[in-house]
C-alpha cells in the first residue's frame, strides 16, 4: 500500500474521527499539522489536483480570516489560493492523500474508498 498523508488539525472533530478512522483500518498516516507547517501554493495547487477541485471548492468561508483575506463569492480561485497560503485556517479539513488521489474527510467514511 503506498503511503497515506493527512493534513490534519486536531482541534477539530472531522480531522480527529477520520484520523481514527484510518487508524481503525489499519492505516498509520503521515499525519501533516497544516496550521504549525502550512503548505505553499505549488502544494496546495498539487493537493487540489489529487483532489478534482477548485480552490474556490476548498475554502472554509465561515472562518473570520475569509472577511480578513478580502475574499468573496465572486474571488477568482488565483486570490482564494493566495489567501489559503496567507491563512491556512481557510483550507478545508482533513485532507487525505493517497499516491496521486486524495478525499476530503467530510464525512470521515470519504476515506475508505481511499484506502480500500
Amino acid at each position: 500500500m503506498s503511503a497515506v498523508t493527512i493534513y490534519h488539525n486536531p482541534r477539530c472533530s472531522k480531522s480527529r474521527n477520520t484520523l481514527a478512522l484510518l487508524e481503525e483500518n489499519g492505516v498509520s498516516p503521515e499525519v501533516v499539522l497544516y496550521l504549525e507547517t502550512p503548505p505553499d501554493a505549488k502544494a496546495l495547487k498539487g493537493l487540489l489536483k489529487k483532489l478534482g477541485i477548485t480552490a474556490t471548492e476548498l475554502v472554509r468561508r465561515g472562518e473570520a480570516d475569509y472577511k480578513a483575506a478580502g475574499l468573496s463569492r465572486e474571488s477568482s480561485d488565483a486570490d482564494v489560493l493566495a489567501a489559503m497560503v496567507e491563512y491556512p485556517k481557510l483550507i478545508e479539513r482533513p485532507i487525505v492523500v493517497k499516491g496521486d488521489r486524495a478525499v476530503l474527510g467530510r464525512p470521515p467514511e470519504n476515506v475508505l474508498a481511499l484506502i480500500s
